[in-house]
């Protein structure tokens, strides 16, 4: 029979099965002729007869289809998603710390995420990108390269597709020159007169700390009294940047005022150096509140280079010394693999002289490089 539409019409077959009545779709008229619809019916008619619902055989049938295709031809969000857990383990966080897939599911998945991978052609990976291949280019070079690793991975996996076909999508998209934009830091001659208007709040005992001690403001908002031995510092290595299995714990030796802001803290929690209000540590908005606050144009990061220029013009300390204060690697894996100490006597020195500098406790005569 015909159900008719506004469109024209589509072929039915009603039949009834277990004491329910169906209705069958064969297909839209005239697109589909009355003697191919019959021919589709008998064929359906029979499968009632063995015993089954065509309804559900047909649907069974489509899954099993879609599966095979799924092995042989994965969707490119499919294939992103095989890429990125193959990657898993080398990942911070399981890959959501430094958010890998971020990129991908922003930016290429909504266009050409449901596309077979041998569909795909460059003209589509263009499109995808080309609204932020020059407005957030840092972004769509990350997207660029993990698409690339998705289409390597579907390639080695026997998908009839390469990589090349991302590379033909990138000299498409053309070249881009691309001016860094470095973080704001504080000049050090000024960062006396900062540290004398931080408040005496949770988030400000927070914002001392980081400054102290040069520690990027996650590690430092979760700061824990048990990482805390006499004057040392241990911050676990899930909270330094770093890949998986490549960093490890890091010490930092506490300067006196670093002491006696955790000798503070001590009456605040019995975990937490500065816990949130409701449960957990310090947030990452209350320690940005309170900065902006009082130099609208500082960042928490941008300490560490703050520190970096007063070495630099001050000569506190040796380049090495200073780079692992921050925490920085020193030299290629064969001479890491050598010079082990983490420096921590000459870093203690250092930290000392900076925390004299910065809270005035030295007379803040500097000697100026020559």
């Amino acid at each position: 029979m015909i159900h008719r539409t506004d469109q024209g019409g589509k072929w039915l077959y009603r039949y009834s099965f277990a004491g329910r009545r169906r209705d069958m779709g064969l297909g839209n008229w005239p697109a589909v002729s009355l003697a191919e619809a019959r021919k589709e019916r008998d064929q359906w008619a029979a499968v009632i007869r063995s015993g089954r619902d065509p309804i559900s055989t047909r649907e069974s049938q489509r899954a099993e289809a879609k599966a095979v295709l799924d092995r042989v031809d994965p969707t490119f969000e499919e294939m992103a998603k095989v890429a990125f857990d193959a990657r898993r383990a080398k990942l911070r966080g399981d890959g959501e710390r430094g958010r890998w897939f971020s990129p991908l599911r922003l930016h290429v998945i909504p266009k050409i995420g449901k596309r077979r991978m041998t569909q795909l052609v460059p003209a589509d990976i263009h499109d995808a990108l080309q609204p932020i291949w020059r407005a957030k280019h840092p972004t769509a070079e990350k997207a660029i390269q993990r698409t690339r690793m998705t289409f390597e991975t579907a390639m080695l996996s026997g998908i009839d597709c390469t990589p090349i076909t991302v590379d033909r999508a990138r000299h498409m998209l053309g070249e881009v020159i691309h001016q860094p934009v470095h973080v704001d830091a504080l000049p050090w001659q000024e960062l006396p007169g900062l540290w004398s208007e931080i408040p005496d709040t949770i988030p400000g005992m927070c914002l001392r700390w980081s400054i102290l001690l040069l520690i990027r403001p996650d590690a430092a908002r979760g700061a824990a009294f048990p990482e805390i031995k006499a004057d040392i510092w241990t911050v676990p290595a899930d909270r330094i940047k770093g890949l998986e299995g490549r960093v490890r714990d890091f010490r930092v030796p506490l300067p006196a005022e670093a002491q006696k802001i955790a000798a503070d803290a001590s009456t605040l929690s019995e975990h937490y150096l500065f816990p949130g209000r409701v449960r957990g540590h310090v947030s990452d908005v209350a320690v940005t509140k309170t900065l902006r606050a009082i130099h609208p144009s500082a960042t928490v990061h941008g300490f560490r280079s703050t520190f970096r220029s007063w070495v630099q013009d001050t000569d506190a300390c040796t380049w090495e010394v200073a780079e692992t204060c921050l925490g920085h690697s020193i030299g290629g894996t064969v001479e890491r693999s050598y010079a082990r100490s983490d420096l921590l006597e000459r870093r203690r020195i250092a930290m000392e002289a900076y925390a004299a500098f910065i809270t005035g406790a030295a007379a803040n005569v500097v000697r100026m490089k020559q």
